[in-house]
């Protein structure tokens, strides 16, 4: 596709139509309230946050796009002058509220830009996703795909979210004098905190701000603002510092705890700094018998399942692995389902920055691509024979069933800032945006 037709996650000028994969602050720099240059396309979660969000914005400017729909947009080619159809499908990234993929189709060929996205097998959303991008796929090859690439190396490897929030309520539990302060962001970890709301029977606390996005959201009971109310906190991960859990625990015993996939680690504080730095010190940590000692040595608890993705950091602090993005081997499923013939990461400036090409490359090419579209016609065609069988088998007086579910680069097409940089909070690096 030619520069100057598209952009996401990408707000200078230069682009007829823009695109909005979600309203983390790393995907809308340059975006704000004055911002007036062409239609935005996102979907109707993000869009019922823009009034909060931006005060002032043209709301005659948002285009919301319905998941699972092709929708097509008359553009013009910067080259020829010429008018040319562009053709977009949402798939739901599961990744925080609002938050879309979207596959592009034309005359340039078909292109996948994830954003941010969580593959997860047990989740229904993936399934459906699944399900769609397949569909959309059918007939055609995946000629490009921008791949969320935060945790392509094989040290990444979580659990499930469902996992992680029990292994919380475990640490909630454990802690039953403690107050709780929980690190999350200005949008994102919503279904953590109302399991844990749901599964111990509290509300929990959260800034205003955040309340106004948990109403909007249609949860209205869970949530509060009146620390009277109860003792677990959900907090700015901004300002989760170990000299904040230093001070809280001068007033009364009180644990953090990071639901995160990054590698946290520690540093040595002095002044207003955030917890996590470049050294960490893990205790309280035993998984070779399978205990955790999730209160300094005074009690030990048996978690139910997966240990991988805890970690206790200096004396108040734990770490759990609820990733709001796709670890290791969800990433090389991704890839293997779509097999596309190129692929780009969409990360550059994470520490932990590896091209998925290194890992993944294998899995790309025209061979790739050409046999993925070869294996779905022949699983149709040997679904059509188990669908003779069943119909045979009826008509004899039995019956079965059968189913099938199935950097800035110097490269144009879609980009962001990166969201995984330890320092992501001074600004770090900045990715084109145009396709």
């Amino acid at each position: 596709m030619e520069s100057g037709m598209i952009s996401v996650d990408k707000w200078s000028s230069g682009s007829q139509v823009y695109f909005l994969t979600h309203l983390h602050a790393d995907h809308t720099v340059g975006l704000s309230s004055r911002w007036s240059r062409a239609p935005l396309f996102c979907s109707r979660v993000t869009a019922k946050f823009f009034p909060s969000k931006f005060p002032g914005f043209d709301l005659s400017l948002l285009r919301v796009v319905e998941i699972g729909r092709w929708h097509s947009l008359s553009l013009v080619s910067p080259t020829s002058g010429s008018a040319t159809t562009v053709s977009v499908m949402a798939i739901d990234a599961n990744h925080c509220p609002g938050s879309l993929m979207y596959l592009f189709r034309g005359e340039f060929g078909c292109m996948l830009y994830t954003g941010d996205f969580r593959w997860e097998k047990s989740s229904n959303t993936v399934e459906v996703g699944r399900t769609i991008l397949l569909d959309a796929l059918k007939n055609e090859k995946l000629d490009i795909l921008y791949l969320d690439n935060t945790y392509c190396n094989p040290r990444y490897s979580f659990p499930s979210r469902e996992v992680a929030a029990r292994q919380i309520v475990d640490i909630i539990t454990a802690h039953p004098k403690h107050d709780i302060i929980i690190g999350i962001d200005s949008l994102g970890k919503e279904d953590l905190l109302r399991y844990i709301s749901r599964t111990l029977n509290i509300k929990i606390w959260v800034w205003p701000e955040r309340l106004q996005i948990m109403h909007l959201l249609g949860f209205h009971d869970i949530f509060t603002t009146k620390t009277s109310l109860t003792r677990v906190r959900a907090v700015p991960r901004y300002s989760f510092s170990i000299e904040t859990l230093e001070g809280l625990n001068t007033l009364c015993p009180t644990i953090g705890i990071m639901p995160s996939g990054l590698p946290w680690a520690v540093k040595a504080v002095k002044g207003n700094e955030n917890v996590f730095g470049s050294s960490c010190s893990t205790s309280g940590l035993n998984k070779s018998n399978g205990n955790m000692d999730f209160a300094n040595g005074s009690k030990t608890l048996e978690p139910n399942g997966d240990l991988r993705g805890i970690e206790r950091y200096c004396e108040y602090i734990y770490t759990v692995a609820y990733s709001d993005h796709s670890c290791f081997a969800e990433i090389h499923e991704f890839i293997e389902l779509l097999r596309p013939i190129n692929m780009k990461g969409i990360v550059s400036s994470s520490p932990s920055y590896i091209d998925p090409h290194y890992f993944f490359g294998h899995l790309c090419g025209t061979k790739q691509a050409f046999w993925r579209l070869h294996q779905k016609l022949d699983n149709e065609e040997r679904l059509e024979k188990v669908e003779t069988v069943e119909i045979k088998s009826t008509i004899g007086g039995t019956s079965s069933v059968a189913g099938r579910k199935r950097k800035r680069d110097q490269y144009d097409f879609l980009g962001r800032v990166s969201r995984v940089s330890l320092l992501r909070r001074l600004g770090h690096g900045v990715r084109i945006a145009d396709i």
